[in-house]
């Protein structure tokens, strides 16, 4: 990991453009719909995943594509941001998911510049930086909001694809690191919690 970073603080300054979110991608709304729990189509909503953007559900489908247009239809390497509430995570539709479709929480942003990766605007979508700047625009006070307008405007910085790529193999193996720790912690309670109850026997 040390490698990585290495790499990253000797070249993130190097090479970097900034981009209006709207010059580099197609961005459209999810639509609504009302899901009949049998169908050819997955309507994803925000609850299918967790303020993280991990899939925590099991997706069945639930929409029939009767009158539902191509357009809507998620492509592999579409970015879904969920713009309604207190979450607005982003995530990667991937393509061995089941054919699918996005709900009125999300926008759908559909990448049109090859020098930007999917995984990589989806990593700038989470950045804390980047959503502080959004959550300080959003609208409403019960279910905050952000706009399209205001995810249209946004600026990116976009470093060339092995900067990008360095960029989430760094983040892979930092979320690795916190599992592993995350982990090593609940086994020592359980050993300590073990210990305590053997020797008040």
């Amino acid at each position: 990991m040390k490698n990585y970073l290495t790499f990253a603080e000797e070249n993130i300054n190097h090479q970097i453009l900034f981009h209006k979110l709207k010059h580099i991608s197609n961005i459209q709304t999810g639509i609504f719909a009302k899901p009949t729990g049998i169908g050819e189509l997955v309507y994803l909503q925000s609850k299918h995943f967790d303020e993280y953007g991990q899939l925590h559900s099991v997706l069945h489908s639930d929409l029939m594509a009767e009158g539902i247009s191509e357009k809507h239809l998620l492509k592999d390497g579409d970015v879904l941001f969920a713009a309604k509430g207190s979450k607005n995570f982003a995530t990667v539709f991937e393509n061995h998911n089941e054919p699918s479709v996005a709900s009125t929480s999300f926008f759908v942003i559909r990448p049109t510049d090859k020098k930007v990766l999917s995984q990589f605007l989806a990593w700038f979508l989470n950045n804390h930086n980047t959503q502080t700047l959004l959550k300080g625009q959003a609208i409403g006070t019960s279910i905050p909001s952000i706009s399209k307008q205001v995810l249209e405007n946004l600026e990116i910085r976009v470093p060339s694809i092995e900067i990008q790529k360095a960029v989430l193999q760094i983040t892979k193996l930092r979320n690795k690191e916190k599992s592993l720790k995350q982990k090593i912690e609940t086994l020592r309670e359980k050993q300590i919690q073990q210990q305590i109850i053997n020797a008040i026997k």
